[in-house]
């Protein structure tokens, strides 16, 4: 059994698929984060289903954001992240906002401003997007996103637009 993280600090990462059963990919992903030496699961929103944002001839996505708590810094994290992204069948392809099995963001690392080549937290485009803030906000009402503002204010300014709740997180 793992050891629960004592001095860890709270990290949000959105999850996302829109191929090969996009529910259970989510759920996979779940299980291979709470998996992670250094991560524990603090909460995780229900499911959504949206629209893709890039091409339309793609199938809709499902998204979830999770809340955990991590000793790990953020770099080491984003690279655990990519392997379960891997793992599950992830082809990165030059194409951007493309079909796939499991995308995995850091949305959020504890307070942190984070702008390095690989790695822009928070999120480029947590602000704007429903499908990000409706799980976020379900899971963290009160959450303060550095450098944005409250996820309440963001919300009000985002529409849900045909962002649907699938069912409840299990």
């Amino acid at each position: 059994m793992k050891n629960p993280v004592t001095d860890g600090v709270v990290v949000y990462i959105g999850l996302g698929s829109n191929l090969a059963n996009p529910v259970e990919q989510i759920q996979a992903a779940r299980i291979a984060i709470t998996q992670l030496a250094d991560v524990q699961e603090l909460a995780f929103s229900d499911l959504y289903r949206s629209s893709p944002m890039g091409p339309q001839d793609q199938p809709d996505y499902v998204n979830a954001v999770m809340a955990v708590k991590t000793d790990l810094p953020p770099i080491d994290l984003l690279r655990c992240l990519q392997r379960i992204e891997n793992n599950q069948g992830r082809v990165r392809k030059s194409e951007r906002w493309g079909a796939r099995t499991l995308d995995l963001d850091i949305l959020i690392y504890g307070d942190q401003l984070i702008e390095l080549p690989d790695l822009i937290v928070p999120h480029v485009g947590i602000a704007e997007r429903a499908f990000v803030l409706y799980p976020l906000y379900q899971i963290a009402p009160q959450l303060q996103v550095p450098g944005k503002g409250s996820v309440a204010d963001l919300l009000e300014r985002c529409p849900a637009h045909e962002l649907k709740k699938l069912k409840a997180k299990g």
